[in-house]
């Protein structure tokens, strides 16, 4: 296989990865986007949840390497068990009928670090997954950082235009890809 072939083919990987991670961020700024933020609230916002984006993935690739050391024979199913498991719990959790209440205010910079902190979890487990695999740790997180930054942006400004009735689909969208992924990976 060529070089340039296997690069192209992470970066494909990895980008559907971020994007489907970044599914959080947009239903989240489509919620946030309805209480009408100014542009510097809505900038700050999106900007928290990239820095975490990028954060969050990097810890858990950091575990996944470490963990892969010493059980290197089942890392891939691991990691691809563990992207099924993430994807399983966004499709279950937009699929429930009910609205998620924030327990804190994104009128805050501690409200707006804890929200950033919350959507972007998933991340930490995505990528402790791909920890498991020979992904390229920046490559990774800038990823998941930009595709997270800008589908908050993105979120919170159609949140504003259209209403609530996007989020579920994309949480739903992002779930199903990770799922596949995950089986993928496992095969």
């Amino acid at each position: 296989m060529d070089i340039s072939t296997f690069a192209w083919g992470q970066l494909i990987t990895l980008s559907i990865i971020a994007i489907a991670l970044g599914m959080d961020a947009f239903s989240l700024g489509l919620g946030l986007g309805m209480r009408k933020p100014t542009r510097n609230r809505t900038i700050l916002i999106s900007s928290f949840i990239a820095v975490f984006h990028v954060f969050m993935p990097l810890i858990g690739i950091w575990i996944g390497q470490f963990l892969s050391i010493y059980f290197h024979h089942i890392a891939v199913i691991v990691g691809g068990a563990l992207l099924c498991f993430l994807g399983l719990q966004m499709f279950w959790s937009s699929i429930q009928n009910r609205e998620d209440v924030l327990p804190f205010s994104d009128r805050t910079i501690l409200g707006m670090v804890l929200i950033a902190f919350s959507v972007s979890l998933d991340s930490l487990s995505a990528g402790l997954s791909m920890g498991f695999f020979a992904t390229d740790p920046l490559l990774t997180v800038v990823l998941c950082g930009v595709a997270g930054g800008l589908m908050s942006l993105i979120g919170l400004y159609f949140g504003r235009l259209m209403g609530s009735w996007i989020g579920k689909y994309g949480e739903v969208f992002g779930g199903i890809v990770l799922i596949t992924l995950g089986i993928q990976f496992i095969m």
